[in-house]
């Protein structure tokens, strides 16, 4: 498993830099990036990505994760 890959929850921890889609920009797949302020997704794997909060308030699914 890629440490990257932002599907898997064990690969992400609060204040990890990722880079997110937010709802408004799935179609384009336009990335966002920030540090992680919380943990959205309870379940271990979601396939379009763990829904996380970052510290300026942005929701989005990590599509990448920086560290």
């Amino acid at each position: 498993m890629d440490k990257s890959d932002g599907s898997y929850l064990i690969n992400i921890k609060v204040g990890f830099e990722v880079e997110v889609v937010q709802k408004p920009h799935q179609r384009t797949g336009e990335l966002t990036t920030g540090i992680v302020k919380r943990i959205l997704t309870k379940n271990s794997k979601h396939t379009h990505g763990i829904k996380v909060m970052l510290q300026d308030g942005i929701v989005g699914r990590v599509k990448k994760v920086i560290h």
